[in-house]
């Protein structure tokens, strides 16, 4: 074929060029698109990369000799086709330094271009691990889905972590396909779907870009078949799901949508807390009069300019709003004295935290969850000594930036089953959603508060929900998602959105709490579905590149 033979055989700035728009194709694959098939270009055309990569450098033919240079080679063309995935997936990070550009818009190319580079060196690893196991036959299918697995778990765990649009979210976007998370989870499907998008490519021989015989269709029969029957597994799956309510629950959500330079402002204390306090009392139907038909009032992240737990006027007003039997749960910095004792030299006297709070009527906070994951220069600075004395700081407004909560526990608000609490980008990590004490303290929901104004109207939000979504089909359990700007959400546990707002409007959700279904395969064994789909892979490449020797 002669589109494989100018992949196969490119060289320079052309093969960089093809790389780089393969990869950028792919993020057509992520929400809000949730176009799946746009994933087959940068797989087909990353096993063409690699079958250029692994002929030798004077195109004699295939050479042990020249392994070493050939994986950099496939390195190389990893790192491009990375590039352009992040790039065009990720682009929509640089509008958070636009909301205060007198302090930010100098680190707009590193958000926009920066970030994506490195985070292509793991897609470059997955290139020159598949490389290493390459085979001519199908078995380079194996291999490239062993790579790019291992390597995209290596991504989520790596230096904090930040698995956002990993590859197997072009399953994971779309409900139906994104069902057999239930046993292998986000990282399961990453190796799923390479297997899926890359089967194609063996339509092409890998040494001579030539159309192959007959049973050179028995590899992208199977790719397209496993398609096929993820679909009807998840299809079936879905219909025969019950939806459940949880009794005597009865949620409001409220959406804000205020902008995210407004929620910096103190002196806007007033005028904010009576703009949440309306909006959570608007009717939404002759059957809703307002917060009182409510026994959960659910609030964002970060909902106040102030710290909430030290403000007893705005705990008395808040208080007194509530309605007898109604709880409000809302996200809100947290203020912790140190003990001089405890001090470090050059430490500030308090630390301050990333937490949900629970308010009953009165003004009493009856819980509370501190935000364990924090984002990276979001809500704290690494290496905050070095990169302080270069004038950066981290975004949030907290002086010394966030500390992270001890430890992931269930959050306990009275009248709701106990709750896996998730704040912000916390609900992206497959296996963290649910606090790690074993089946026997299993939650009743999750609950997800965020705030995605920073981004403002892009991709974003969308690919945020997206990814949240997908930890209530992993893990069995109904998500409430409350979206400062959006998308406010609540999520059944096989991941149907039962009620949604939509992204920049301000409004409540009324909804009953879907039940839990019962505790997924996955749940259970996070671990083993992806270990067991890695093994395989890796089983099959070595098979294959022995018996094509």
């Amino acid at each position: 074929m002669a589109f494989a033979d100018r992949i196969i055989l490119s060289w320079g700035w052309g093969r960089r060029g093809l790389a780089f728009a393969a990869g950028a194709c792919g993020a057509l694959a992520m929400a809000p698109f949730d176009f799946f098939p746009a994933f087959f270009i940068p797989m087909i055309v990353a096993v063409w990369l690699i079958d250029g990569s692994a002929r030798s450098v004077n195109g004699q033919g295939w050479r042990n000799d020249a392994l070493a240079r050939s994986m950099l080679d496939a390195a190389h063309d990893g790192w491009w086709l990375g590039f352009g995935f992040f790039v065009a997936g990720l682009w929509w990070l640089g509008a958070a330094c636009l909301v205060e550009p007198d302090q930010f818009a100098w680190v707009l190319p590193f958000a926009v271009f920066g970030l994506p580079a490195v985070l292509a060196l793991f897609t470059s690893l997955g290139f020159a691990l598949a490389r290493l196991l390459w085979s001519t036959g199908p078995g380079r299918i194996f291999a490239l889905a062993f790579g790019l697995g291992f390597s995209e778990w290596l991504r989520a765990a790596v230096a904090t972590g930040f698995p956002w649009n990993a590859f197997g979210m072009a399953l994971g976007g779309n409900l139906v396909l994104a069902q057999p998370a239930a046993f292998v989870g986000l990282y399961g499907l990453n190796v799923v779907a390479v297997l899926i998008f890359a089967a194609p490519a063996c339509l092409v021989d890998g040494r001579r870009g030539q159309r192959r015989t007959i049973r050179s269709l028995t590899p992208a029969a199977l790719g397209l078949g496993l398609l096929a029957l993820v679909g009807a597994g998840g299809a079936l799956r879905l219909w025969s799901a019950p939806v459940d309510m949880t009794p005597d629950v009865r949620l409001r959500i409220m959406q804000p949508n205020l902008a995210q330079d407004d929620k910096f402002r103190a002196d806007r204390k007033d005028e904010i807390l009576r703009r949440y306090m309306v909006l959570s009392d608007r009717a939404t139907s002759p059957q809703t009069s307002g917060v009182a038909d409510a026994t959960h009032l659910i609030w964002p992240e970060s909902a106040f300019p102030f710290i909430l737990s030290r403000d007893a006027d705005a705990l008395a007003r808040l208080g007194a709003f509530l309605g007898r039997g109604t709880v409000l749960v809302t996200g809100a910095a947290r203020m912790e004295d140190v003990p001089r004792s405890a001090r470090l030299p050059g430490e500030t006297n308090v630390n301050y935290f990333n937490s949900i709070q629970a308010l009953a009527r009165g003004g009493e906070i009856v819980a509370s969850y501190d935000k364990v994951h924090l984002v990276p220069f979001g809500e704290y600075l690494p290496f905050s000594g070095l990169l302080e004395s270069l004038g950066m700081r981290h975004f949030v407004h907290i002086p010394g930036g966030f500390e992270p909560g001890s430890r992931r526990r269930l959050l306990q608000v009275p009248g709701l089953p106990p709750a896996a609490a998730l704040i912000c980008y916390e609900a992206i990590f497959s296996g963290e959603a649910v606090p790690d004490a074993g089946l026997s303290e299993r939650p009743g929901l999750l609950l997800n508060v965020t705030n995605d104004g920073w981004f403002g109207n892009t991709t974003g939000p969308y690919q945020h929900l997206s990814q949240a979504r997908l930890r209530t089909v992993e893990e069995g359990l109904p998500m409430v998602r409350a979206a400062n700007t959006g998308l406010s959400a609540v999520i059944d546990p096989y991941g149907r959105i039962l009620r949604q707002l939509p992204l920049g409007v301000d409004g409540v959700i009324d909804s009953p709490l879907p039940r839990a279904a019962s505790p997924t395969f996955f749940a259970g064994n996070p671990l083993v579905g992806p270990l067991a789909l890695l093994l395989f892979c890796l089983f099959g490449a070595l098979f294959w590149r022995r018996q094509m020797r």
